[in-house]
């Protein structure tokens, strides 16, 4: 049996070479998992890292028995290691939060008062602890991302979301899709809500980010978006006979 079945909140956290967050990540995780507006379980998903992030993951899983782990075989990116997190969810929701801990799982809550009402709530990073330069980057990607795709998202990569699982299963991956969640919901006809959240500068680690994929690969994404739009299949089942 899938562990997430017993859980109502799935948190994904995708992990590449965090060595160094990962027992921060243990503590901020476990004492928010008691509080959570819902039942939640922690699936990392080591994204083939370099590093000792994997061994480190394995003992934070050894002694938290809310805590598992998914390895990746290989380096495969962000948008694989969400979608290896949100296929392996049987809970109703799911989340996803970075591994860098710029934003706390104590903010879940904000999000998950809401998530009954919305297919996907999100985040807003508010005070933002990034550079000048990030922030830029990042207004200019949002500004076109907005433009091409028209989901009114102020913020799409903010790194703490919570959807129906249901929903998420049903986005179709790419490289990339990660930017593009909001806009994924919609084409199901999902709502969405957006809503402010606390923003941390991160204190340990590398980040990895820089101008091609913060900037450049995003702009050549939206093009890649909007052909998808164009052949993208929404359907739903009104009656069968195959579970009976």
């Amino acid at each position: 049996m899938n562990k997430t079945a017993n859980y109502q909140f799935t948190i994904v956290v995708p992990v590449y070479n965090e060595e160094d967050n990962i027992y921060s990540l243990e503590e901020k995780l476990s004492a928010f998992l008691p509080q959570s507006l819902y039942p939640a379980c922690v699936p990392f998903v080591n994204d083939g890292s370099k590093d000792k992030s994997s061994q480190r993951i394995v003992e934070v899983c050894n002694r938290n028995k809310d805590f598992f782990y998914i390895d990746l075989a290989k380096n495969s990116g962000l948008s694989a290691a969400m979608k290896a997190g949100i296929d392996m969810a049987e809970s109703p929701y799911v989340g996803y939060m970075d591994a860098d801990l710029q934003t706390t799982p104590e903010d879940f809550n904000l999000l998950l008062q809401d998530i009954a009402n919305y297919e996907l709530v999100m985040g807003i990073r508010a005070n933002r602890k990034d550079s000048g330069f990030k922030k830029v980057q990042s207004k200019i990607a949002n500004g076109f991302r907005r433009m091409m795709t028209n989901d009114n998202v102020q913020d799409t990569g903010c790194p703490l979301k919570v959807l129906h699982t249901d929903y998420a299963k049903r986005i179709p991956f790419f490289t990339g899709m990660h930017r593009f969640m909001p806009a994924l919901i919609m084409l199901q006809e999902g709502q969405i809500k957006q809503i402010p959240v606390r923003h941390f500068p991160r204190v340990a680690g590398e980040s990895k980010y820089h101008l091609w994929n913060r900037l450049v690969a995003p702009f050549v994404d939206c093009f890649a978006y909007r052909w998808m739009r164009k052949r993208y299949i929404n359907y739903r089942v009104s009656n069968n006979n195959i579970g009976v």
